[in-house]
């Protein structure tokens, strides 16, 4: 120790022995004056029921962990804050043993008087050891545990997004290393109902205040916990609680820490769904809110607009916000006063203008002409009627197959001398006629389309059945009139034999 001093001594002189003895705060020291008359178990009305709660006894257990944590923390808020970032800065070092000088460079914007204060609690914590043999300092393995729990005060962001992010990123990388354990589920499920219930509370009051202000924290809690869902799922199907039974052997020990670890596991699925589930709850939540939003006149200002600018002018002014109505009500309220002549003359006018009289009963008033007028409605293309008589009057001739241009281009009075009036002009028009003659071929013996109501229905159910070719044939002008092509095939009666040509139902015009 005469070692360590004369070293400190060397880069900066030492302080008076009153300076740098750290006091401890009168708060601390009637602490420790209560620990030495009671203890933990004096708390409970029987002392051994303290070592009965889990939670309880896995504190004991950590009895070293906590002292160094509290005597770290002690204090004035000042020297608290400086002693842990002294020792945190001291953590993040990649270096296994620091030098004297390494630590007076690291911390040169601090006063010789203040380093010194800080390293000694450290070592009088046991966190920081100084090695009389090779002369340097290095931490403790008590202070790497106080390192990872202290840990999460270092992280840089967003405030907010701390009540969630520590413990996930705790289960999460607890189930990795298969040391998942059942109070870090807990603690997650606590917070889980805790958000469920703030989310509620925000929904049910209908606020839009509230609504807003609730949804940039339930969008990051659903965000990490869509990020987290891997290792929740894993510990939820028992991934992580197998590997440890595993590495355990089986013992009683690690079947009942498996079985709360299920527990745990099992409620905190059902908290994760329930979460999930309020995201439709809180979109319709904020819509029913825009919804009653109001606008002001023509200005296109809207009350959420107003709520908005009266919470900016709170926050910028503060307590001088209700100077904002200092010139609103300048002026007071102006009686009007009625005299009695006028009073008199809109009473006499109340009483004389008719009333109906509700005794007596009122006839319905007379019958008025409709207007004429027409309604349109959709209907089939003429094509498609033309094209059922055409088959009509077919069916009426000589059962003989007809030819595919026979069908879909028509046929004049010379080429069709069983023709009859009814046949309509199925056969004439322009290309795109053609065409959707052409496609409805394909219907002809349909079962599905035969089931249909309507001149679709009755066009497939017509007697008829078309064969088509691979092969296709040119047309003149004459002939076929705005088409040049046109595949080879036939129509034939449904009771007659099938033609040898192959169909081929993909061949247009």
């Amino acid at each position: 120790m005469q070692a360590e001093d004369r070293i400190l001594s060397v880069p900066a002189p030492l302080v008076p022995p009153s300076a740098a003895v750290p006091q401890p705060p009168q708060s601390e020291a009637d602490d420790s004056a209560s620990d030495t008359e009671s203890s933990f178990e004096s708390f409970f009305r029987e002392p051994e029921l303290a070592q009965q709660a889990p939670l309880a006894w896995a504190l004991t257990q950590r009895q070293p962990l906590i002292d160094a944590v509290r005597g770290l923390l002690g204090g004035p808020q000042a020297a608290a804050r400086l002693r842990l970032w002294c020792f945190m800065e001291l953590a993040s070092q990649p270096q296994g043993r620091l030098q004297r000088e390494d630590i007076q460079q690291l911390f040169h914007v601090l006063k010789p008087e203040a380093l010194d204060t800080a390293l000694r609690r450290l070592r009088e914590l046991g966190l920081l050891v100084w090695d009389t043999g090779s002369q340097d300092y290095r931490l403790s393995p008590l202070a790497q545990q106080v390192q990872g729990l202290l840990a999460p005060l270092t992280r840089s962001g967003d405030a907010d997004d701390e009540e969630m992010a520590a413990l996930l990123a705790q289960v999460a990388g607890a189930q990795a290393l298969g040391l998942a354990d059942a109070s870090q589920l807990r603690h997650l499920h606590a917070q889980l109902t805790r958000l469920h219930d703030e989310f509620a509370e925000a929904i049910t009051s209908g606020s839009e205040a509230r609504l807003r202000a609730a949804a940039p924290r339930f969008e990051r809690a659903l965000a990490l916990v869509a990020r987290a869902g891997e290792a929740l799922t894993a510990l939820i199907r028992g991934d992580a609680r197998g590997q440890a039974s595993n590495d355990a052997g089986g013992e009683a020990a690690q079947d009942v820490a498996d079985a709360r670890l299920e527990r745990e596991a099992r409620a905190l699925g059902q908290a994760q769904a329930r979460l999930l589930t309020m995201a439709s709850q809180f979109t319709r939540a904020l819509q029913q809110a825009d919804r009653q939003r109001v606008t002001l006149g023509s200005t296109g200002v809207t009350s959420s607009d107003v709520r908005a600018w009266l919470q900016a002018q709170l926050q910028q002014h503060g307590p001088a916000f209700g100077q904002l109505l200092e010139d609103a009500l300048a002026s007071t309220v102006r009686p009007v006063f009625v005299s009695p002549h006028d009073l008199l003359d809109v009473t006499e006018a109340e009483f004389e203008r008719d009333r109906p009289d509700p005794d007596r009963p009122q006839g319905l008033p007379p019958a008025v002409a409709a207007q004429p007028g027409t309604m349109e409605t959709l209907r089939m293309p003429t094509e498609l009627d033309d094209f059922i008589h055409k088959l009509a009057a077919w069916n009426q001739t000589a059962a003989r197959p007809h030819d595919l241009q026979e069908a879909v281009l028509g046929e004049t009075d010379s080429q069709a001398p069983g023709a009859q009036e009814g046949a309509g002009t199925a056969g004439t028009g322009r290309y795109a006629q053609a065409a959707y003659r052409m496609q409805l071929l394909p219907l002809l013996g349909d079962a599905q389309a035969r089931t249909l109501k309507g001149q679709t229905g009755d066009f497939a159910r017509s007697p008829w059945r078309v064969a088509l070719s691979p092969q296709t044939r040119s047309l003149s002008a004459q002939e076929g009139g705005p088409v040049a092509t046109l595949s080879e095939g036939q129509l034939y009666p449904e009771n007659t034999q099938f033609p040898e040509t192959g169909p081929d139902e993909s061949s247009t015009p």
